[in-house]
């Protein structure tokens, strides 16, 4: 394995996130390689045309400065800087040389002003280098020891020797440089301007898609689930030739259909809740009447068939078993319709030991256990509905969970809330059963225990969750196997 891959391998550059930043980074990059393509191609220009004018300036001059050198009228200097010889007026540092068979004979460098006796000094790498010069007329430049890069141009001598003269090649070394210097202090200034009006304008020209994207923020934190929802404002209106003028508008008309969506399903939840509670309301009057006829015909003092009895055991039970129904609906529609509870301080507590008293009678073959803290525990509240969770709560550990499971009533409390908890080892909550556990009419058939007893309508958890919330507070569901936990949060004030 290696380094690169046991440390996480070499890190990515941070890439823009935001349209605003991409727009910017792409613009400044676009910038970028154009002025590097316009200074690269400035540079190999400029290269170009100064070593073609060296070349022309070769061809102009000729052989003439090598050819005193092969007549052996050139004199070096004397050193007084006066005379400096035959040189043929050729410009100063021109270098000259003669090449017999290959070999260098005589070679010499027109001296300067500043370097008056400015020798030549030819390694054999110097030598080969000019003996590979071709006699075609061109220019070719050549890196000689002691005098740099010279561009040279070789021709026939007329005794069947090369004759070979050279300028330098500093000048243009030196004019590049300059144009490169230049390049990358006008191309970074320019970089840097485009980089800060860039920013400005792209900023000036995405400020409508901005706002859009705020109110679309505003929106997604607006809670849709149930309830009158009120809208904010629309986005500002932007050119609607414009693609994110086109957006705002195509936002803002989807924005409306969403509010005319949600209007009318709120309207459909209250006539349904009305309905619900309506509903709930009449209907307690005709099955505690049927509860109490067959209670009444139970009474009758003369025989009765065998069979007419149970039948009318079952018209009693299933009214009681209806009546308790109705009545649940007709909470959850009241709570539904947002009516007030109660607002008074409940002791916790003394409900726990209540519930767990009553389930203990109700279920003697679990093990009920408390985890009660050393104070009593008071919370502002509705003492019925509040003994109504509990009470929930604990007949959903006994009805889902088989003889023997333990059950542990927890009661906490903080400066905040009073956090209560049923816990059970019982089997769990299938998994496809949680995501919908507090709707109504949710049921896990499979889970019961043979034998056990109930109502089994799916309204218990869905009123633990409504009048929780209606206090303020909520409720969670943590299950796996052999471990499940109800926990209710209720507000200290």
């Amino acid at each position: 394995m290696s380094r690169l891959s046991r440390f996480g391998g070499t890190r990515r550059l941070p890439r823009p996130r935001t349209l605003r930043a991409r727009l910017i980074a792409g613009l400044v990059v676009l910038l970028a390689v154009s002025c590097a393509a316009v200074g690269v191609a400035a540079v190999v220009e400029l290269n170009g045309f100064l070593t073609r004018r060296l070349d022309q300036q070769l061809a102009q001059t000729g052989p003439t400065f090598p050819q005193s050198l092969e007549h052996g009228t050139y004199k070096p200097s004397d050193g007084d800087g006066d005379e400096h010889g035959d040189t043929r007026r050729q410009a100063a540092e021109t270098f000259g040389a003669r090449l017999v068979k290959g070999q260098v004979t005589s070679a010499a460098v027109v001296p300067s002003g500043e370097n008056p006796d400015l020798g030549v000094e030819l390694t054999a790498s110097d030598r080969a280098a000019l003996a590979a010069v071709p006699v075609d007329g061109t220019g070719h430049t050549v890196c000689l020891s002691h005098l740099q890069h010279y561009r040279l141009m070789a021709w026939q001598g007329r005794d069947g020797d090369v004759l070979i003269t050279g300028l330098p090649t500093e000048p243009v070394r030196s004019a590049v440089q300059r144009l490169e210097l230049v390049s990358v202090i006008v191309f970074g200034l320019a970089l840097t301007a485009t980089g800060v009006a860039g920013a400005f304008w792209v900023r000036w020209s995405l400020r409508p898609l901005s706002r859009v994207a705020a109110t679309a923020t505003r929106v997604s934190e607006l809670p849709l689930a149930s309830g009158e929802v009120a809208l904010p404002p629309r986005a500002p209106d932007a050119d609607p030739g414009t693609e994110v003028g086109r957006v705002a508008a195509a936002f803002n008309r989807m924005l409306g259909h969403v509010e005319d969506a949600l209007t009318k399903r709120h309207a459909s939840e209250e006539r349904l809740r009305g309905f619900a509670a309506d509903a709930s309301h009449e209907l307690r009057t005709p099955v505690a009447s049927v509860r109490g006829h067959a209670e009444l015909a139970l009474l009758h003092p003369g025989p009765v068939p065998p069979e007419v009895t149970r039948a009318l055991q079952r018209i009693t039970a299933e009214s009681a078993r209806m009546g308790l129904m109705v009545d649940d609906l007709l909470l959850l529609a009241r709570l539904d319709a947002g009516r007030p509870l109660e607002r008074r301080p409940v002791d916790l507590t003394h409900l726990v030991l209540d519930a767990v008293t009553d389930a203990r009678a109700a279920g003697p073959g679990h093990r009920w256990t408390l985890d009660l803290p050393e104070d009593p525990v008071t919370v502002p509240g509705d003492a019925h509905r509040l003994q109504q969770v509990l009470a929930n709560l604990l007949a959903n550990a006994r009805l889902h969970t088989p003889v023997d499971t333990k059950v542990t009533v927890t009661l906490e409390a903080d400066a905040d809330a009073a956090l209560l908890s049923v816990h059970d080892d019982g089997p769990g909550v299938p998994e496809e059963v949680q995501p919908g556990v507090f709707e109504r009419f949710t049921r896990a058939e499979h889970r019961r225990p043979t034998g056990a007893s109930g109502s089994g309508a799916g309204l218990g958890l869905s009123i633990v969750a409504a009048v929780a919330e209606a206090h303020g507070g909520s409720v969670k569901l943590e299950s796996g196997p052999g471990s499940t936990t109800f926990t209710v949060r209720l507000p200290a004030g």
